[in-house]
């Protein structure tokens, strides 16, 4: 008797029951999913409000930092330049035949340097700053601006034994000066463009880390 109570067709009901218990659990954890991802956009929404905007306190940071590295790495190629010219006399040569193409070739090397540098200068600012990540790549961008102004005045001013920007070497200046070339204009439009661009991503990258430690915390 038993057995025939307990056959297939209560063994399909149990199962069925089963089915609609696993589907009713999906049904929760998908809503809870859900209610954790409105959760973490109301409070990512809240923390921008209160906190979000241009930090130009970060954004000097950012700033130092591309600064740094831009002055750090056209250091060592330099320093590599001057090696292979001390070392290898036809190298030096060819250099001095072929000066269009080295100068070309001294303009992209400038303007990969710049990029780096000012994506690692943003992705600083963006990570200190938390959000905004567009904003902050601006305001390094701005700060390597007024400075760079602010300098150039103080060198037109003061005579070139202070103008710290070509001994730096790492913005050409000759535009500012009024003694440019073409080429040296458009050097210069396209460094302060890439410039922009460079922090402008970092500060993105920078910002993103933030998002992915909310996503994290909230169990998404």
């Amino acid at each position: 008797m038993s057995s025939s109570i307990g056959g297939p067709g209560a063994e399909d009901n149990r199962t069925r029951g089963n089915d609609g218990r696993n589907e009713s659990e999906h049904g929760d954890y998908g809503a809870n999913r859900d209610a954790l991802a409105t959760d973490r956009q109301s409070v990512v929404a809240r923390e921008k409000a209160e906190f979000g905007g241009m930090k130009f306190g970060s954004a000097f940071f950012g700033w130092l930092t591309a600064t740094g590295l831009a002055v750090l790495l056209l250091g060592i190629l330099s320093g590599i330049g001057v090696g292979v010219a001390a070392t290898n006399g036809d190298a030096k040569n060819a250099a001095q035949d072929n000066a269009t193409t080295t100068t070309i070739v001294s303009a992209i090397v400038l303007l990969v340097v710049v990029f780096i540098a000012y994506f690692a200068g943003g992705y600083v600012a963006g990570r200190m700053a938390r959000f905004n990540g567009v904003r902050q790549g601006v305001a390094v961008w701005l700060w390597a601006v007024i400075v760079t102004v602010l300098l150039a005045i103080i060198g037109v001013i003061a005579g070139s034994q202070f103008d710290v920007l070509n001994r730096l070497g790492t913005i050409p200046t000759g535009s500012i000066n009024g003694n440019a070339t073409a080429g040296g204009i458009i050097t210069l439009v396209v460094v302060v463009v890439l410039a922009l661009v460079g922090a402008i991503l970092g500060g993105l990258a920078g910002m993103r880390y933030h998002r992915k430690v909310d996503k994290v915390g909230l169990g998404l």
